[in-house]
């Protein structure tokens, strides 16, 4: 994957997690000399996004010793009150983790497809919601499982690990989380917000069915996520030889309070593994609500850009 890469996951592996050794990214050669460990539980979140595969693709081939949940279907997500995408409450979350055979003592691996840049954010959220309720020893497999085939390791077929039901309990760190209302008061003292969608949605030119009107939250920076993944080999990975050129460019402050959001809670979540786990900011939460909560009262602003002009018009839904 380049020598560059190489220096970009030691540096990773130097801001991991605070309480464990585990790096937030790691690559296919580290999760090989790590998976016969007692402890590691290698999840696999592969899903329909960007063709991911689902529970029989899993059957007909995963990586040795790995379980299988589906981003997608399994219920690390919810709808609520009409917002898509939002964390299930935290009940919810131990009985779907511990049904997994995954305890607070285990270290986490979470394996996407490996097939697109969207799907690496299904990784990301599941990574960031570990985080959220204070497992911080977890980590994602960079170019997941296509990237694990296309370099040659070997792969198992089958229902995949039959790990007893484990006892998880969540504490919630809600440093992590931003909540409506804390998006409300960045928005109106310029704090810094970050829209993770492409160009075409932050300008207002393209929406999400999510959402109840286009345009970004007033005072939000873009920083796409479809940046820092791309194709390599047949698999995609987050593109970490460009991590620090990008942010760079978007004029982000690493020292300021921010906040990462999209339509639902996805796209964000790279952004928020980017910028928190990787890129070094201090203090980064993840508005779930995101456009889906933010555009359902009329009385909030949205703001759009006019087109061929360079500045920005506040209009209302």
């Amino acid at each position: 994957m380049g020598r560059l890469l190489i220096v970009i996951l030691l540096l990773a592996s130097s801001l991991a997690t605070a309480g464990t050794d585990t790096p937030p990214l790691v690559d296919a050669t580290w999760l090989k000399s790590h998976l016969s460990q007692d402890n590691i539980v290698v999840l696999d979140v592969r899903s329909g996004i960007d063709n991911g595969g689902d529970r029989s693709s899993f059957q007909k081939a995963h990586i040795p010793g790995s379980v299988y949940s589906s981003y997608t279907d399994d219920g690390w997500r919810e709808s609520r009150d009409g917002v898509q995408g939002v964390l299930p409450p935290v009940k919810s979350m131990e009985r779907l983790i511990g049904g997994l055979g995954i305890g607070n003592d285990n270290t986490v691996v979470i394996v996407p497809a490996g097939t697109g840049g969207t799907d690496f954010g299904s990784a990301a959220r599941v990574y960031w919601t570990f985080r959220v309720l204070g497992h911080d020893d977890v980590t994602i497999l960079n170019g997941g499982f296509a990237g694990w085939q296309a370099q040659g390791h070997s792969v198992a077929s089958g229902e995949g690990a039959d790990r007893p039901i484990a006892s998880f309990e969540g504490t919630v760190n809600e440093a992590l989380t931003a909540s409506l209302d804390e998006v409300e008061k960045a928005s109106e003292n310029e704090g810094q917000l970050v829209d993770a969608r492409p160009e075409d949605f932050f300008r207002g030119e393209t929406s999400s069915p999510a959402a109840q009107a286009p345009g970004t939250i007033p005072g939000a920076s873009n920083l796409p996520y479809e940046q820092f993944v791309s194709e390599q080999n047949g698999a995609w990975y987050l593109d970490a030889q460009n991590i620090n050129n990008i942010v760079n460019r978007a004029q982000l402050n690493a020292e300021s309070p921010t906040i990462s959001f999209c339509n639902t809670g996805h796209w964000a979540a790279t952004d928020w593994f980017v910028l928190s786990e990787l890129a070094g900011f201090s203090e980064v939460a993840m508005y779930d609500g995101s456009m889906s909560e933010w555009t359902q009262d009329s009385d909030r602003p949205v703001q759009v850009a006019k087109r061929g002009l360079s500045r920005f018009l506040d209009i209302f839904n």
